[in-house]
């Protein structure tokens, strides 16, 4: 397996090895694993992707999640991520799906807003447009590492909390729908998880971050948008052109 680095710090190519090996053989998933605790994302390309190897895929890296209520794809184990509507063309810009896409665009961590927050996302595209459509990525772990000491000590005590809707509430105050509030209360999380594979932290963070716990809620915020903006401070994001 051959393991090409991509972005700055982080992300890399596998290739010599297909999302089937990594399904079915025990080396070759040993492998990817190891190359994803060291780079944190990976990119295959050339690959005949189907619902069926992705989930086998998928599975390799723990039990899938069930597709929440109100998405595309709800009870499944995809979410399929859209904006063309049932007429086969793309939505206009204040239809649902386009509102849920833009909400999309924010800077987010998956799951964070759920009970059992996820592992990794498995991504793959089935239509791709002609121009953009690329999916862009940061590295909260080297993030951490470049924080100053006092406050790395600092967020290792601290935690956050985190809703869907006060993510989608960014976009339109009534994106999340009732039956998703419902199903989606607020969870409360470490503002900093260390990987027990290399010992080193990452700041947990998304835009469906919204207030830290113990704090006053403007310092709170303040805390939050100042983290997320070194997160992502030009330079250190890897874009991924899709094929």
């Amino acid at each position: 397996m051959d393991v090409v680095p991509l972005g700055p710090g982080f992300a890399a190519e596998l290739g010599g090895v297909t999302l089937a090996d990594i399904a079915s053989d025990e080396a070759a998933y040993a492998a990817a694993r190891a190359a994803f605790e060291e780079h944190s994302v990976l990119v295959f390309r050339g690959q005949e992707v189907t619902d069926e190897l992705q989930l086998a895929f998928s599975r390799r890296f723990g039990p899938p999640e069930v597709t929440k209520v109100g998405s595309q794809g709800t009870g499944s184990h995809f979410v399929i991520l859209s904006t063309i509507g049932p007429d086969g063309k793309v939505v206009p810009p204040d239809h649902r799906l386009s509102l849920r896409s833009k909400a999309n665009q924010l800077w987010h961590t998956d799951s964070s807003f759920k009970s059992l927050p996820a592992l990794t996302s498995i991504l793959s595209a089935r239509i791709i447009p002609a121009r953009g459509g690329e999916t862009e990525y940061v590295s909260t772990r080297l993030a951490f590492e470049r924080l100053d000491a006092s406050l790395r000590v600092k967020l290792e005590n601290s935690f956050a909390w985190h809703d869907y809707a006060h993510s989608r509430s960014q976009i339109a105050a009534d994106l999340a729908t009732p039956e998703e509030r419902a199903a989606l209360p607020p969870q409360c999380w470490r503002m900093v998880w260390k990987n027990p594979v290399n010992s080193r932290g990452a700041v947990y963070l998304a835009s469906h971050a919204y207030a830290v716990e113990g704090m006053e809620a403007a310092a709170g915020k303040k805390l939050i948008d100042e983290l997320m903006q070194a997160a992502t401070a030009p330079g250190t994001t890897y874009l991924h052109q899709w094929r």
